[in-house]
């Protein structure tokens, strides 16, 4: 289980991109017009051998409008992983009454996207990219990130997103549900609540900011430290030493 995917939603969409692009070095690879069902733009810019997404609405009454109302603004959104099969997944975790909200099923991919009400703090989403897929491949084939984006990929600042941090009133059921969905333990990395994955681990943290249960955090792996921080700085959004605001969530880098 690969963690591939690492969504934002944001109100305006042009500005979220610039303050992720220049802070961590990364050029946009896509913008795919199918989110428009959702009532969304986007665009995905990759990180490493992964991708960062950032999702906006572009019409009143989606499920990303009212998101960014309920958390009062900017956030993490959704975590996407990538696995062998998609499809065992999603009758496993149907089994433990988890509502899946959206499905695709084709021959070059399978998705689920799962019910935040029932795996909390984000929209979990489980894909495999059919046979031609290889999750332990770093730069192989990611249907949602266009035909040609690993043409994009700039490693000059950042070298690759390690941790999504969520944050709850209670930190061990949120920690439980996740390894359960997961199919991983619950251990502890660095004294706090996690499940690892293959390349990449999401840790739960009690809520600090008042603004509910949700994405608080995300760990990057930094090529060129001070670049990042020095551009952080430039536009106002460096927090501590080694940390900055990006999208309302908390960048440390690592």
């Amino acid at each position: 289980m690969r963690l591939r995917q690492f969504v934002f939603v944001a109100e305006d969409l042009k500005k979220a991109v610039v303050d992720i692009g220049a802070t961590l070095g990364l050029a946009v690879c896509y913008k795919d017009p199918n989110v428009g069902e959702f009532g969304l733009h986007n665009a995905l810019l990759p990180i490493g051998s992964d991708l960062i997404e950032v999702v906006a609405p572009t019409r009143e009454g989606t499920t990303a409008g009212r998101y960014l109302e309920r958390r009062k603004g900017d956030g993490g959104y959704m975590i996407i992983m990538e696995c062998d099969d998609a499809l065992a997944h999603r009758e496993r975790i149907l089994g433990l009454g988890v509502r899946a909200v959206w499905r695709h099923d084709e021959d070059d991919a399978h998705a689920t996207h799962f019910h935040p009400a029932d795996v909390p703090g984000a929209i979990l989403s489980i894909d495999d990219m059919g046979p031609e897929g290889n999750p332990a491949e770093k730069l192989s084939r990611w249907k949602w990130a266009g035909p040609n984006w690993q043409e994009f990929v700039q490693t000059q600042d950042t070298e690759a997103l390690t941790a999504v941090e969520i944050q709850s009133d209670d930190v061990d059921a949120l920690a439980k549900r996740w390894g359960e969905v997961l199919d991983r333990p619950v251990e502890s990395i660095n004294g706090v609540p996690a499940v690892q994955l293959d390349n990449a681990h999401i840790r739960f943290v009690p809520d600090t900011d008042g603004r509910g249960v949700g994405i608080s955090a995300i760990d990057v792996l930094p090529a060129n430290r001070a670049n990042i921080l020095a551009m952080a700085d430039k536009m106002g959004l460096r927090q501590g030493e080694n940390q900055f605001m990006l999208c309302g969530v908390r960048v440390n880098l690592v």
